[in-house]
């Protein structure tokens, strides 16, 4: 090592060691925000939706009830095993 770069180095630790300053501190806390998105907003307005909807079709059981008391209630036997075979996994 030289014996002139001492000096150098030297005044590069001082400069490093000089005390540094301490971030100022801002009055008091801020207070956290949320922003939904227009997609939040659709999605919440469809849940809402969704909740409030009945779980019964009760216009669609009436009419069905009507035709199985009438005896006018057809089921296609093919549609009826078409239907079941699209639910098997094999």
């Amino acid at each position: 090592m030289r014996i002139d770069a001492m000096s150098e180095i030297s005044q590069l630790y001082q400069v490093n060691s000089s005390p540094r300053k301490k971030a100022e501190k801002t009055s008091g806390y801020t207070k956290d925000s949320v922003e939904i998105s227009e997609f939040g907003r659709d999605l919440q307005i469809a849940k809402q939706a969704v909740a409030q909807a009945e779980d019964i079709r009760t216009d669609k059981v009436q009419e069905l009830k009507a035709k199985m008391a009438n005896g006018t209630y057809n089921v296609s036997m093919s549609a009826l095993a078409d239907k079941l075979l699209s639910g098997l996994t094999l």
